[in-house]
């Protein structure tokens, strides 16, 4: 997917090159952001925060400016993560600003439980609560739906941020499905009619190996062959 640099407005060139009338791809504004990421910021923070921001825009419309609500932030928030991590990122200017975001009741409850399961409830990790709930809508591995490379980073992202949550996946099933498995464990209810794992037949479904192609390198692909 590209996005039309000159329907947006400012129509400011990116880091690093690009002029208004050029176009703007997903991969383009992960690179834009950690170009401009602060000196000496969380090297791996910014990688993830880049990585949902650029991989939210593949929700846009052609040639329409990328909403801040696809990453799950309103306007308020997405300025909190710029200031935080990239001040001098050209491309946190083509974000079109959601004043509020509206949210499905199984994503309130998501937000709830990362929350509740933060490492240090510091204020980057309920952004990137809210982040994570909004992306776990999509039908994809987790893993891709945040933008990341591989499954092995969302891993390291819970064990970072969401360590009470990371302990507790240690059969490692897909994240996904544990979130949720928790989440109809909160309300004494389960979709899952199984007696146990290792009984059910869909155990591949829960625990299977989370292979593919990373969503922006997918993009990239596709761009390549048009």
């Amino acid at each position: 997917m590209e996005i039309a640099l000159n329907s947006l407005a400012p129509a400011s060139s990116l880091a690093g090159g690009g002029a208004a009338g050029e176009t703007l791809t997903p991969e383009d504004i992960y690179r834009s952001l950690m170009e401009g990421r602060v000196s000496g910021c969380d090297a791996f923070g910014a990688h993830v925060f880049a990585s949902i921001l650029a991989i939210s825009c593949l929700e846009s419309d052609p040639g329409m400016q990328p909403r801040t609500g696809a990453a799950g932030l309103s306007g308020a928030q997405f300025g909190e993560i710029v200031r935080e991590f990239f001040p001098r990122a050209s491309a946190a200017r083509f974000f079109a600003h959601d004043a509020a975001v509206e949210r499905m009741a199984d994503e309130a409850c998501l937000i709830e439980l990362l929350e509740r399961c933060t490492t240090s409830r510091s204020s980057l990790e309920l952004l990137l609560a809210t982040m994570i709930a909004r992306r776990a809508q999509r039908p994809n591995h987790l893993w891709q739906d945040l933008g990341l490379a591989n499954r092995g980073e969302l891993s390291e992202l819970m064990t970072r941020y969401f360590k009470p949550l990371a302990l507790r996946n240690k059969a490692d099933m897909k994240w996904k499905k544990f979130l949720y498995r928790l989440i109809c464990a909160d309300a004494s209810f389960s979709l899952c009619t199984a007696p146990s794992c290792s009984e059910c037949d869909d155990f591949a479904q829960c625990f299977g190996e989370e292979t593919g192609m990373s969503l922006l390198a997918r993009a990239r692909r596709s761009l390549n062959s048009t």
